[in-house]
This record gives structure tokens, C-alpha cells and sequence, in this order.
């Protein structure tokens, strides 16, 4: 399991798990709040679900932030580092070689199927380490069918380099409530609101709304989390109304902020 730091300490590369998974391998973790996964690798496949706060990767130079009920899935060999500021827990599943070989072949960001997390949460709450009997290995072989099924993204709020692009992104992840138009923003440095357009979708491949929108739903997911109430935190992420804000929340999670905060 790679060892985690917590600043100030020395940052440092994580030694390798001592047990290598022969078929799958289960564990789940609770990430402190500002600690960090420094650099590191393993030469067999994980899937990394969340299951409360939003998990910060960098997965092979991109930045992937997974909110709860999404997955991280890495590849074998894929190098990857986490900090996290809010406390996050996961449940991870570390897959041999020799069972990954119909699996993604890059890193991609996952919504995990029905079916996978009835059977990942079944393991789990057995407290099963690794598939023991011949009934454990069948339903192994169905959670790893369900993630080649499973839909993916290259990461569910994407950044970029771009030096017009990543000026107004720097702004709004400093401040989510910030309800400044596209045409105000592209005024403040200098290019038109048609140019902005186009770059969010050349380099985010979606919307500036669409993004905008992500940001403040996963820094509602922070605020509910730390037990603030429904209309304080559609304040905080900038909505005027909480009628709007939930919504907003329930079209993306699939549930109402309270009963996101409620069942955290």
C-alpha cells in the first residue's frame, strides 16, 4: 500500500504493497485532509472508488478529480500522485496482470455500473481481502466485466495550459461562486466572448456553463460534507436560490443534497 505523507513532513517515494494481487485485491482507506500520495507505481491495474469527498489525482500528467459514486482506473505501470485538502475515503481493487487484459488501456475516469458496485460492496462489507472460493472468483470475473461496460471520461472537470483558457479557470476554482459572464471574463483579458467559446470547447471539450456548473457541484459535495446546510452551501457556490442549486445537484448525482449529506 504507497505511504502517505501529511505536510510538512518530507516528501518521499511510497515503497510498493507488500502483497502482490495474484487475482484481485481489496482494500479501503481514509485519505486525511492536506495529505498527499507522492509519485509512484505498481506493475498491476487499479480501480479506485470513491466513496465520500472528492479525490485530486494526477494520473500520467493530467490532473482527474473524482467526485463520490465515480472511479479512477489505472492501468499497469501508470505513474499517479494524489493531494487531497478535504478528508476523502475510497475503496481501492488492485487487479493482476493477467486479469486486466480486456480492460481500459489508458487512464480514464469511470461511473461505476449497478451491477459493479452491488458485487464491490458485497466484498467490501465481508471484509474480503482477496477472492477465496470458486463463487468468490465468478463474481470477480463479473465486477471486472462491468468495468470494461462502464462509461468513461478523461476526467469530469478537465483544466488547460491555454493562456487566455487558464486565466478565467484559475479564477473560478479560487472562487465557485463567481457568477461573472463569459463576455465579462473575455473583456477582462483582452479577447472577445466568441474566442472564449470556442477555446472551452476545443480544450475542455464542453461548455463554459457545463464547467462552471462541475466546479460548483464538486465543491458543494466539500461543503455538504463538512455539515453545512442545503442553503448555505447554494449560497456559497453561488446560486441565488436553493430550489436552483438542488436541481443543479440532483441532475448531476442523482440524489438531493440532503440526502447526499445524510447518507455520507
Amino acid at each position: 500500500m504507497p505511504t502517505r505523507r501529511t505536510s510538512p513532513l518530507p516528501r518521499y517515494y511510497p515503497p510498493l504493497p507488500e502483497k502482490t494481487p495474484t487475482t484481485l485485491l481489496f482494500r479501503g482507506e481514509i485519505i486525511e485532509g492536506n495529505s498527499e500520495y507522492v509519485r509512484h507505481s505498481h506493475p498491476w491495474s487499479q480501480i479506485i472508488c470513491v466513496k465520500s469527498g472528492v479525490l485530486a489525482m494526477l494520473v500520467a500528467g493530467q490532473r482527474y478529480l473524482a467526485p463520490r459514486e465515480f472511479a479512477v482506473w489505472l492501468p499497469a505501470g501508470t505513474e499517479h500522485s494524489s493531494y487531497n485538502r478535504k478528508t476523502t475515503r475510497f475503496c481501492a481493487i488492485d487487479i493482476a496482470p493477467q486479469m486486466s487484459q480486456n480492460l481500459p488501456a489508458a487512464p480514464c475516469l469511470l461511473t461505476p455500473t449497478g451491477i459493479f458496485n452491488a458485487i464491490a460492496d458485497d466484498c467490501f462489507s465481508r471484509k474480503l481481502t482477496e477472492p477465496q472460493t470458486e463463487a468468490d472468483l465468478r463474481m470477480c470475473r463479473v465486477l471486472l466485466d462491468q468495468i470494461s461496460l462502464a462509461p468513461r471520461q478523461n476526467t469530469y472537470l478537465p483544466t488547460s495550459e491555454d493562456k487566455l483558457l487558464s486565466q478565467v479557470l484559475t479564477g473560478l476554482e479560487k472562487n465557485p461562486a463567481d457568477s461573472t459572464p463569459l463576455a465579462q471574463w473575455a473583456a477582462k483579458i483582452y479577447t472577445t466572448e466568441r474566442t472564449l467559446s470556442r477555446r472551452c470547447q476545443q480544450e475542455l471539450g464542453m461548455s463554459f456553463s457545463e464547467w462552471r456548473q462541475r466546479l460548483r457541484f464538486l465543491h458543494a459535495i466539500s461543503l455538504l460534507e463538512q455539515g453545512k446546510n442545503v442553503q448555505d452551501v447554494a449560497h456559497e457556490v453561488g446560486y441565488s436560490s436553493s430550489s436552483a442549486f438542488i436541481t443543479m445537484f440532483q441532475q448531476i448525482s442523482g440524489t438531493t443534497p440532503q440526502r447526499f449529506r445524510n447518507d455520507r
